[in-house]
C-alpha cells in the first residue's frame, strides 16, 4: 500500500479460521486440561468425604464410650445403694454376699432374656478363667485333626 501513499501499522483481525487439524489439536488440549482439573477436584472431594466419615466415626465411638461409662457408673451407684439398703435390713449378710447374690440374679435374668426371644441363636460355651484355656486347646486340637484328615 506504500505505492498508493498508505502505510499500514496495525491490523485488527476478528475472524480467524485456522486449519481443521489445528482446531482439533487445540480442542484436545483444552479437553485434557479440563479433565485434569476435574480429576483433581473429584479426588479432593473423595478425600474430604473420607476425612468427614472418619471424623464422624471417631465422634460416634467417643459418644458411645461416654454413654457406656455413664451406664456403668449408674449400675455401680445402683449396686452400692442396693448393698447398703439390703445390708441395713438383713443384718447377718456381708456386702460381698449381697453383691454375689445380685450378680447371680442378674446372670439368671440375662439367661431368661435370651430364652424369651424366638429369633435367638445363642451358643453357650464354658465361661470361666480355666475354660478360656480349655477352649483354646479344643480349637487347636480340632484344627490339627482337620489338617490330619485332609492329608489322609
Amino acid at each position: 500500500m506504500e505505492t498508493f501513499g498508505f502505510e499500514i501499522t496495525n491490523a485488527l483481525i476478528t475472524d480467524i479460521s485456522p486449519d481443521q487439524r489445528v482446531k482439533d489439536a487445540m480442542n484436545q488440549i483444552n479437553a485434557a486440561q479440563r479433565l485434569r482439573v476435574a480429576a483433581a477436584d473429584r479426588a479432593e472431594a473423595e478425600k474430604i468425604q473420607i476425612v468427614k466419615q472418619a471424623e464422624a466415626e471417631a465422634e460416634s465411638k467417643y459418644l458411645a464410650g461416654t454413654g457406656i461409662a455413664r451406664q456403668r457408673k449408674a449400675i455401680i451407684d445402683g449396686l452400692r445403694q442396693s448393698v447398703v439398703a439390703f445390708s441395713g435390713e438383713v443384718h447377718d449378710t456381708t456386702p460381698r454376699e449381697v453383691i454375689e447374690m445380685m450378680l447371680m440374679t442378674q446372670y439368671f435374668d440375662t439367661l431368661g432374656g435370651l430364652g424369651h426371644s424366638s429369633k435367638s441363636s445363642t451358643l453357650f460355651i464354658p465361661h470361666g478363667p480355666g475354660a478360656v484355656g480349655s477352649i483354646g486347646s479344643d480349637i487347636r486340637q480340632a484344627m490339627l485333626e482337620a489338617a490330619h484328615s485332609r492329608k489322609s
